[in-house]
């Protein structure tokens, strides 16, 4: 859909009083300040709202995914943070986690570096777009795939929990069973 398409079709969409503005509108398409009367009806649409609100919504989920892949597996080849990434959004479609991935990083005391008293401010640039990149790819990609494409397409295979036995040994580990186990991770199934 071109931009012109894009603009009209979110001002029709919009409710009657839109649809008046776009045909006003359309009868002052010569005038000097057509444009910024566009976007003042643009702006003002529920529609463009709506998307708006969807893409700050989006940005922050990306940011949280990527400050998890991040912390907890910066130092894995790019299919250890990958797999750390699954074990996130696998968490987002289980009944037993928050439904947002922000929620899920955020959740009391799941990930060790969200409670370590450190700064949660990456400092490693080339490991932070590398985080970003395997966060994007991820989210958009899980939350487009059905439940059947994501289970076959899960690495983890449908890990809810990992922890890295050179780091720790954490007592809740004995009661899951293991999935895999991918560079220094150790993956394990649990309450879905």
């Amino acid at each position: 859909m071109d931009t012109t398409r894009f603009i009209i079709h979110l001002i029709i969409s919009s409710h009657e009083r839109m649809k008046k503005n776009f045909q006003q509108l359309i009868k002052f398409r010569r005038h000097p300040y057509f444009f910024l009367l566009l976007c003042s009806t643009l702006l003002s649409s529920p529609a463009f709202a709506e998307q708006a609100s969807e893409q700050k919504r989006a940005a922050k989920e990306l940011r949280c995914l990527a400050l998890n892949i991040y912390f907890e597996a910066r130092g894995e080849k790019a299919e250890g943070q990958f797999a750390v990434a699954l074990v996130t959004m696998n968490r987002t479609k289980s009944r037993h986690y928050p439904s947002s991935v922000c929620g899920v990083v955020w959740q009391k005391r799941q990930f060790s570096w969200t409670h370590d008293g450190k700064s949660d401010h990456p400092t490693n640039v080339r490991a932070w777009k590398l985080a970003k990149k395997i966060a994007q790819v991820t989210y958009l990609g899980y939350n487009r795939l059905s439940a059947h494409a994501r289970k076959a397409l899960d690495l983890t295979k449908g890990a809810l929990h990992f922890y890295a036995p050179s780091l720790a040994s954490p007592y809740w580990a004995k009661v899951h069973s293991v999935t895999r186990v991918i560079g220094g991770h150790v993956f394990l199934t649990g309450r879905s």
